[in-house]
């Protein structure tokens, strides 16, 4: 499980802004928030970039 929606909610975000700054779709994005599909690794760390925080706080078990 994976924090993302709450994290962009605290930012005020959509989804889409949040998938295009990391270079996916607004779908996958939304995929990724609800648990359906896990992010490469590579894409695990720009979006903990994004939000300025490590991989473990967003996608840590």
């Amino acid at each position: 499980m994976n924090n993302l929606k709450e994290l962009r909610i605290k930012k005020n975000l959509k989804q889409r802004e949040v998938a295009e700054a990391v270079g996916i779709t607004t779908s996958y994005y939304g995929m990724i928030e609800l648990g359906k599909r896990e992010p490469s690794l590579e894409l695990a760390l720009r979006i903990s970039r994004y939000f300025g925080l490590k991989i473990e706080d967003i996608f840590g078990q």
